[in-house]
């Protein structure tokens, strides 16, 4: 089994406050005409979520009216919270935006038939939006606003912040190759999402991908040796090849320029035994596999699938477990890829079953009959590790709320928590301290979103 070195995941926010009392939920939108399946709520509930962790100016539309207006005064307004703090951490936001892209380019039919495709869209454009403001010349990208430990030392709204919120940048003489390549893949994937609604929109962010992907590539160098404190918490431990061919593999998809699948083919990616934001070189093989029918590629799809199925530690009720940071995360990302793989005929045995039991676990099918996507079922958490959910609407908050033992006064609806960290089924506490288990981040969701739009699309109850 493939780990990724020490702790592969940030200690997310490390010191929480919160309160309780009643909260309004948001209800997704609904027509006889949509698909109502259980993976059709869970993907409304899912979109739900990232409207609760944006940043800057929210729009008129905005559903989860607990959350204001916030952190105006960035060097870049707008863009992702990253988890249950307010950091802007650049690297894990692009790499969610193209995981959820994935799932909406090849299943776009899911987000249509739940009547969520609006809704979709919505939520990418408002990471890439970001990101191009970000890219603030042609070989300089803004890759994290805030600093980790100062973010980390205080619990309150988003609203009510007055820390300092630094800005940090990768450049030609501080490079970033994994954040660059990566947000060059995120946006290559948005232009096939906009291709037909939004034809400018699609081409302005393709324009973007190409520029970032060439700064990736001439000027090599680890993000987080540039953006120290980045590394602090999402440390590139896998380095930037799985970025550079997994970029690669997303302008090919957009462009059809023969030149960026070379480059993809001559990085000599190996099969890992996880798909993260920090290791997409199994992501990027099964790409290969299904945009070149090549047999050394799909061989290398199915030895992907099979390690995670067949090899990797299972919990008694069937949940793979990867590593104790992310645990859901990690089993819905490969759940997802694998969906996808055997959707395009790349691989020789069927997976399908086993990806679908990950997301039926994460859903309460489970010993505990315990959902751990927060609003779905009738038993979910109460007490996520999330600063503005844990806050009451009005009056004062802090640590005295990230110590109540109260439910958060918010239901963070569709927010998908860390999960179990062990492979023991019991081995989770609802509880706002432990940031392990219980936090939620706009990275856990990503992949379980494509993966529930895909069962969606495939007719799956």
């Amino acid at each position: 089994l493939h780990k990724p070195e020490p702790t592969d995941e940030p200690e997310p926010t490390k010191k929480p406050t919160p309160k309780p009392e009643p909260t309004e939920k948001p209800e997704p939108t609904e027509s006889p005409d949509c698909d109502n399946s259980k993976y059709s709520q869970a993907l409304k509930l899912s979109l739900l979520f990232y409207e609760a962790q944006r940043s800057g100016k929210l729009p008129k539309d905005q559903r989860v009216t607990w959350r204001k207006d916030s952190a105006l005064d960035d060097l870049i307004p707008g863009g992702y919270y990253d988890a249950g703090d307010y950091v802007k951490f650049g690297f894990p936001m692009a790499a969610m935006t193209t995981m959820a892209s994935w799932g909406a380019v090849d299943f776009k039919e899911g987000f249509v038939k739940a009547c969520e495709w609006e809704n979709a869209k919505k939520m990418i454009k408002w990471a890439t939006d970001y990101f191009i403001a970000a890219h603030t010349a042609e070989n300089e990208f803004v890759g994290q606003i805030g600093d980790g430990d100062i973010d980390h030392a205080w619990w309150g709204r988003p609203e009510d912040m007055t820390m300092e919120r630094p800005a940090a940048k990768i450049t030609t003489s501080k490079p970033g190759s994994e954040l660059a390549a990566e947000t060059a893949a995120a946006l290559a994937a948005v232009s096939l999402v906009f291709k037909e609604d939004d034809p400018d929109y699609s081409a302005k962010c393709l324009k973007h991908a190409k520029e970032l992907y060439q700064f990736a590539d001439e000027h090599r160098g680890t993000y987080s040796d540039s953006i120290p404190d980045a590394g602090q918490f999402y440390k590139s431990w896998s380095g930037f090849n799985d970025e550079l061919g997994w970029g690669a593999m997303w302008l090919y998809r957009a462009t059809d320029d023969q030149s960026y699948l070379n480059k993809a083919k001559q990085l000599g990616l190996n099969v890992a035994g996880e798909i993260s934001w920090d290791n997409k070189a199994s992501a990027a093989l099964i790409l290969l596999a299904v945009e070149t029918g090549d047999i050394a590629y799909a061989s290398k799809a199915e030895q992907f699938c099979n390690k995670i199925f067949n090899e990797t530690p299972k919990t008694n009720d069937g949940l793979v477990f990867i590593q104790q940071w992310g645990s859901l995360r990690h089993a819905s990302n490969v759940a997802y890829a694998c969906l996808y793989a055997e959707s395009k005929g790349v691989l020789s045995n069927s997976y399908k079953a086993s990806a679908k039991r990950q997301i039926d676990y994460i859903l309460g099918d489970n010993s505990r009959d315990f959902s751990y996507l927060i609003g779905y079922g009738d038993s979910y958490p109460l007490r996520p590790h999330h600063s503005s959910s844990s806050c009451p609407s009005t009056g004062t908050c802090g640590w005295d709320d990230f110590n109540s033992g109260d439910p958060n006064p918010h239901v963070l609806y569709g927010a998908l928590v860390g999960g179990p960290k062990s492979a023991n089924d019991y081995d989770y506490e609802d509880k706002r301290n432990d940031y392990i288990c219980n936090e939620v981040t706009t990275d856990y969701n990503a992949g379980f979103q494509s993966a529930v739009a895909a069962l969606v699309a495939m007719g799956e109850e």
